[in-house]
């Protein structure tokens, strides 16, 4: 079948790449045995003059945006030319047939097993790692035949890990408190109502599996229950909460041989209408020094570091990301989820003061498969990383559509460096794929992931859009900058309606999945 993908860009007839394909060097010697680096100048240097090729393959380049400017060989391959074939790192092949994309994996399964990205890697040499946002068990043998290393835990771990039920059980064993909750199978309202007895009238259900903004349901009453029984009751188990008043909050972390190190406490913005139409869904980050008191800080880096032991023990290693639920009556902090895998929160932590201080949390992930020995210390890494004078503020938007009617998309904006007027209109500054190069309030960097050709439906992804300084007031509500970036983005996006027996032939409703 074509690909006619919702919010997916065509790659076009040619390759988008700029730059050689050629092998990193032409005289390297043989391996020898690797000095073991001693602090972060010795971390610097090892991938600033990096020679085994390194790619990250998924839709976008989102989530690692910028890691080409500290490992040197690293190259993106991908689906969605957000940068119109200006990005020097950039590969995106041109499109072929294929079997409709249902999820992630269908994309980075397909990028590898498509003739150019075959091409790309045979030229440019071999060996090679390969990293994912997702991938299952068919990424990890298309790997195999194209000689590439997966730096990851093997799918089966990260699927067990991320199992919202079983992660509850990991922060059990490592004694990190979770909002109180029952773990069993529900096949009534009734036996729901008979397991929760304790938690209270207004309860939160959760599957295993799924954004939480699709994956976890708010149930008062029998009439909640069966607007999504099918769901809960099909699941093997699902995981039955209390119902708290809390905000939500993110922290990235790797699990490495010397311990975990943890990253900064980040603000979540979550089921914003103005950006998801998904209650409960995430919608952006923000990272400031006075997001959270230093009590709060401590104890969300205490349980990360004590979850990150725990996943240790199961072999896993490498980056993870936790959810916290901070209970806005008591103080106190709880586990929400894992994610096991680089997030959309991730290029806010690796592009922090901090980071460019030291070094990417990314790099320490790597490290782990490099072939390397390296000496650091977490607790003193994580400690200073933590310490307010270290974070400079930043915040991003992950802009959806809100409306249902779907069109075909005719105009969209440009990714790059964007800047809002006194009257609430915003404008194209230049291209750019920078972030850092924003300098003040009045702009933001944005990185088109819909364009032209592709379709707006509800809850299609647009783009995102970073900036200096906050997008949330002190209540944790939208700021009136946040919102006119959020209308001007709209504004530059038109589309041509649709008749509905097109809009059924596309099938909008089978392919609207996340992509970050």
């Amino acid at each position: 079948m074509g690909s006619n993908q919702p919010g997916l860009k065509r790659g076009g007839n040619k390759s988008r790449i700029i730059g050689t394909a050629r092998p990193l060097t032409t005289d390297q010697p043989k391996k020898t045995k690797r000095p073991a680096l001693r602090g972060m100048s010795d971390v610097r240097r090892f991938f600033y003059r990096n020679s085994e090729p390194i790619y990250f393959v998924s839709a976008t380049p989102f989530n690692l945006l910028g890691m080409d400017e500290w490992i040197r060989g690293f190259m993106f391959i991908n689906a969605i030319d957000c940068f119109d074939g200006q990005h020097p790192n950039v590969f995106v092949p041109p499109e072929i047939d294929h079997e409709p994309w249902t999820s992630i994996e269908d994309i980075n399964n397909y990028l590898l097993a498509h003739p150019a990205t075959k091409e790309l890697i045979r030229e440019r040499g071999p060996g090679g790692k390969a990293v994912f946002l997702m991938f299952d068990e068919q990424t990890e043998e298309l790997c195999r035949e194209l000689g590439l290393e997966v730096c990851f835990p093997t799918a089966q771990l990260r699927n067990q890990v991320d199992d919202k039920v079983e992660t509850t059980r990991i922060a059990d064993k490592a004694g990190v408190r979770s909002v109180p909750n029952v773990l069993e199978h529900v096949d009534s309202y009734a036996t729901l109502r008979k397991l929760s007895k304790g938690l209270g009238e207004d309860l939160v259900v959760q599957t295993a599996y799924g954004d939480s903004g699709h994956t976890t349901f708010f149930i008062s009453s029998e009439s909640d229950f069966d607007k999504y029984a099918n769901e809960i009751t099909e699941a093997p188990e699902v995981k039955v909460m209390k119902r708290i008043r809390c905000r939500g909050a993110a922290l990235e972390a790797c699990v490495t041989r010397r311990g975990t190190i943890v990253g900064p406490l980040m603000t979540e913005l979550v089921g914003f209408k103005e950006l998801t139409p998904y209650k409960g869904g995430w919608c952006g980050n923000e990272v400031f020094a006075g997001a959270f008191s230093k009590d709060i800080r401590e104890k969300a880096r205490n349980s990360a570091i004590a979850f990150g032991d725990e996943l240790k023990k199961l072999d896993y290693r490498g980056y993870f990301e936790l959810d916290f639920l901070l209970d806005l009556d008591n103080n106190e902090v709880y586990l929400g989820e894992c994610n096991p895998r680089i997030t959309g929160a991730s290029s806010m932590t690796n592009l922090a003061s901090f980071a460019h201080a030291d070094a990417p949390l990314f790099l320490f992930h790597l490290l782990e498969w490099m072939g390397v020995n390296y000496y650091v210390d977490p607790i003193k890494l994580s400690n200073r990383w933590a310490n307010p004078n270290n974070i400079d503020s930043w915040s991003q938007l992950v802009i959806k559509w809100p409306e249902d009617e779907v069109r075909q998309i005719t105009e969209a904006p440009s990714s790059g460096i964007w800047e809002l007027d006194d009257s609430g209109e915003i404008r194209h500054v230049r291209m750019q794929t920078h972030r850092r190069t924003v300098q003040h309030e009045k702009r933001a960097f944005f990185l088109r992931i819909s364009g032209p050709g592709d379709y707006l439906y509800e809850g299609a992804d647009l783009g995102i859009l970073v900036s200096p300084g906050r997008f949330m007031d002190e209540d944790f509500q939208l700021t009136d900058r946040a919102r006119a970036w959020i209308v001007g983005v709209h504004s530059h996006y038109s589309g041509q309606p649709l008749p509905e027996k097109d809009i059924a032939a596309i099938g909008v409703e089978d392919h609207a999945f996340k992509l970050l």
